[in-house]
C-alpha cells in the first residue's frame, strides 16, 4: 500500500474522487493533472488494480468512483 501511494497523483486522483458523490468521467481528471492522458491511465488503472477505485465504462468513457471500503482500509493502515 506504501509503494501505490508513494506517488503524489494516486494521492490527488484519491483526494479528487473522495470529494465527488457520483463516479468522476476520465475526461474531466485529465485537465486537473500536470501529466498526460496515457500516464493518468496508467495511475488509475493501479488504483483500480489495488481496489481503491472502481470503474465504469459508458460507451467510450471510463467513469471512476472511490471504493468506501479502501478508504476504511487506509486509515487503518495509517493510524
Amino acid at each position: 500500500m506504501a509503494r501505490l501511494l508513494s506517488d503524489p497523483i494516486r494521492v490527488q486522483v484519491l483526494d479528487v474522487l473522495r470529494g465527488h458523490d457520483e463516479a468522476v468521467c476520465q475526461c474531466e481528471l485529465t485537465p486537473l493533472f500536470d501529466v498526460s492522458q496515457p500516464t493518468l491511465s496508467h495511475h488509475l488503472r493501479r488504483l483500480e488494480e489495488a481496489g481503491f477505485v472502481s470503474v465504469e465504462r459508458r460507451g467510450r468513457w471510463a467513469y471512476y468512483s472511490i471504493e468506501p471500503e479502501s478508504l476504511e482500509v487506509l486509515s487503518s493502515w495509517l493510524s
